[in-house]
């Protein structure tokens, strides 16, 4: 595995993102992998480098307001602007040829928000990664809550990683605190915060965390606009549920099979809204294999 290439890609509206490119030296088809909300493009460093040996070109970048990508000066991380950055990192790494696209949770939402832009044109395949128009309210309400708590961080990585393990309790611990350091920044008071803007929260999800009945509301309009880029999917999908996921159900995955029907999907024991933390080999090997068929 050869060492990714980082690079800083500016948007229409001026934020620069970073990315990571693991190339190969020939031409190959390109997978971009999006991230989760809680997450950075780091969260795919498993993945990319097996993608790789699979003889992919891979790229992973931070969404605006987290990693090392720049935040949104207005606070906005509407799914418009996300699929603005989605096309932007395209043109950059793609132009050419429609690339493969991989999308966990906010990545997946992004890339469906993307296909309801008129500069997205086909792509050579779609994946999402426990995501579907409609999310189950109270397991979005977990994901939320999890990234809304401790605004002022935490005085040490143990101090992390014990809230981490407490939010993912069916995963092993690793057996040091120090990969902590790609999700976390050290404040100058010495404390460890998130790396992601809070704006991020307030401006998309803040509600919820409040009444249930006006938080499924909004919920659902979300739903509307992402069922709606949902149904202009034309590319190979694939659709990776976590069998212990509480954000995407058997319910809302026959829904969103309504609105794709050529869809093809699979589920991973074991695992939970984040998929490829939780089991990577066996969330890459179902990754690659469609990628496989449908790209190579």
């Amino acid at each position: 595995m050869i060492a990714a290439i980082q690079h800083r890609v500016r948007t229409s509206d001026g934020i620069t993102l970073a990315a990571d490119c693991y190339a190969h030296a020939d031409v190959r088809p390109v997978v971009l992998l999006l991230h989760g909300g809680g997450q950075n493009r780091h969260a795919w460093s498993a993945s990319a480098a097996r993608l790789y040996a699979r003889g992919y070109t891979v790229v992973a970048y931070d969404t605006r307001g987290h990693g090392d990508s720049d935040w949104d000066p207005d606070g906005r991380y509407d799914v418009e602007r996300l699929a603005s950055d989605l096309i932007a990192i395209r043109e950059r790494f793609s132009a050419d040829e429609p690339p493969a696209v991989v999308g966990a949770s906010l990545g997946g939402m992004t890339i469906l928000g993307a296909h309801l832009s008129a500069a997205a044109e086909s792509w050579g395949a779609v994946v999402l990664v426990d995501i579907t128009p409609r999310l189950e309210f109270q397991g979005a309400r977990r994901v939320v809550a999890f990234m809304a708590a401790h605004p002022d961080g935490f005085s040490t990585l143990h101090d992390a990683a014990e809230v981490i393990a407490a939010y993912n309790p069916h995963r092993a611990r690793p057996d040091t605190v120090d990969g902590l350091r790609k999700v976390l920044r050290q404040r100058h008071d010495g404390r460890w915060i998130w790396r992601w803007d809070p704006a991020f929260i307030h401006s998309n999800f803040e509600f919820v965390q409040g009444e249930p009945m006006s938080g499924t509301e909004q919920l659902d309009a979300i739903g509307q606009i992402l069922s709606e880029g949902a149904r202009r999917v034309t590319a190979p999908t694939l659709l990776v549920r976590g069998l212990l996921s509480d954000v995407v159900s058997q319910d809302t995955v026959e829904e969103f099979l309504q609105l794709v029907p050529h869809a093809e999907t699979v589920d991973v024991s074991g695992t939970g809204h984040m998929i490829a933390g939780d089991d990577n080999d066996a969330f890459t090997a179902a990754v690659g294999d469609f990628l496989d068929r449908c790209v190579l």
